[in-house]
């Protein structure tokens, strides 16, 4: 099989490159091809687990869903999991191989560009279409040297690039163009055609827009895509994605607070609950009180467990938690939030920085060790009321102490996680609990509220056939076709 291959770029990150090689995969797939995602390099610390026990950016499996395969480490062969403002940690074909600090790894990526080409090879031999994913911006010509991410994987590969532009944050003729113009020669000629998304408004406005980029830069212009609400309704990968306002909901009985720290992952749990109208999910971040009138404080997963306890100590969350719980208030933690409710973490051989031990928030009669492999592996199971739910576990540590001895739920018959004595302290190393709509019904009953017999799985299959319809309706798509070789 002979697969073509075609590289989306981007002026910037979070313009919507994601998204748009989710809706073109599934768009290709309706038109009878077997298409494969593909990201050399990914930044993010929102992953998913694959069936081979490896670990992938979040948003390539929500890519391989929008082309109806299975997720694979060979569609996003290295991941880096920011764990400090300088370093992270290195994923390499699905496996952890060490942190590095981002100077060193500027050293290691000329050693990794091999193993890229070879995944992708994999990829090519299952396909007979490859939509390649950028990094950033393909205008970092600081990074240039050694890029496996960008122009430096176009060019090594020899795949032709489509540069997308995000108008909604302004300055897109100028970003495109300049682009171009910042850019080695060799790798301004891969490019062949641009695409400029989120228009709001009358297309009409910018047609003049499109002709001029066209014109000083000599690309195909590939089509304007307008803004679409439904796409809000697709996990996010990038966490400026966090910063983005959201609208009161009117009539809600339940208030989920979410203390938004420095190195939040998988921050993609809180997706199901938004989806819910019965719930306002409030995002709190340092320098805002916890509101006093939520019904659960959630603690989301952390890639960096030690450091995002202490910046939750900075900011006073601490307080409000323990005041929420002593109004009778539940406290819920996921992976990262679950480690840091309990008594200590413990780091002795210094995983997460100097090795040592933290004081936890002593929520959970608990301890956590930072030790051992990372697990990753996708589950199945009950929770202590009974109800199913399956998610995935993706973290490095163990717990134990005496309220594990209540769990929080049952999993391939064995216990996991812990309750507190009281009942309204609970924690779990289980992601995606409340895509399982069972498990997140249940959880909106506890609460007080009623759920909207959803289909969560069923809106994110309906939100990327109106991505693809999209697509097909704003962008030529005959002429990507073309374009890719």
């Amino acid at each position: 099989m002979t697969a073509r291959a075609l590289m989306f770029q981007g002026t910037g990150s979070d313009v919507g490159k994601s998204l748009i090689v989710a809706g073109l995969a599934r768009a290709l797939v309706a038109r009878g091809h077997t298409v494969r995602p593909f990201k050399p390099q990914n930044m993010s610390n929102n992953a998913a687990v694959t069936a081979d026990g490896g670990e992938i950016g979040r948003a390539q499996a929500l890519q391989a869903r929008a082309a109806r395969v299975e997720p694979s480490v060979h569609m996003n062969p290295v991941l880096l999991k920011p764990q400090s403002e300088t370093g992270a940690q290195v994923v390499v074909q699905g496996r952890m191989e060490g942190n590095a600090r981002a100077a060193d790894y500027q050293k290691l990526k000329p050693g990794l560009m091999p193993r890229v080409l070879e995944s992708f090879e994999r990829m090519k031999a299952e396909a007979d279409f490859v939509l390649v994913e950028g990094a950033g911006s393909a205008a970092e010509v600081n990074l240039r040297r050694g890029d496996i991410a960008n122009m430096g994987f176009a060019r090594a590969a020899d795949v032709p690039v489509i540069l997308i532009g995000d108008i909604d944050r302004g300055g897109v003729i100028a970003s495109l163009v300049g682009t171009k113009a910042v850019v080695e020669a060799a790798d301004a000629a891969l490019i062949s055609g641009f695409i400029v998304n989120r228009f709001r408004g009358d297309p009409a406005l910018f047609a003049g827009g499109m002709t001029r980029v066209a014109e000083l830069t000599g690309w195909t212009p590939i089509g304007l895509v307008p803004h679409l609400p439904a796409a809000a309704r697709l996990p996010a990968e990038d966490a400026l994605a966090l910063n983005a306002a959201r609208e009161r909901k009117a009539g809600a009985k339940i208030k989920i607070a979410v203390p938004v720290l420095p190195h939040i992952a998988n921050f993609d749990d809180l997706d199901p609950l938004e989806a819910e109208p019965d719930v306002e999910v409030v995002r709190v971040k340092p320098g805002t009180a916890l509101p006093g009138d939520a019904d659960l404080v959630l603690l989301p997963g952390s890639k960096a467990t030690i450091a995002d306890l202490l910046a939750l100590r900075a900011a006073g969350f601490d307080i409000d938690i323990a005041a929420h719980v002593r109004r009778g208030g539940r406290v819920l933690g996921l992976c990262g939030g679950y480690q840091m409710l309990g008594r200590a973490i413990t780091d002795p051989d210094g995983i997460e920085g100097p090795s040592g031990e933290t004081e936890g928030l002593g929520l959970l009669d608990i301890q956590t060790r930072l030790t051992g492999d990372k697990k990753l592996v996708a589950v199945r199971g009950r929770t202590s009321d009974g109800v199913g739910f399956s998610g995935y576990e993706m973290h490095i540590g163990e717990t134990s102490g005496p309220d594990t001895g209540r769990a929080f739920a049952l999993i391939d018959g064995q216990p996991e996680g812990a309750v507190s004595a009281d009942g309204l302290v609970a924690g779990t190393y289980t992601h995606g609990l409340f895509a399982d709509d069972n498990q997140r019904a249940a959880w909106i009953a506890r609460l007080g509220g009623s759920a909207a017999g959803l289909d969560y799985e069923a809106g994110v299959e309906a939100a990327l056939d109106a991505l693809a319809a999209h697509l097909e309706a704003h962008l030529d798509i005959d002429a990507l076709v073309r374009i890719a070789r």
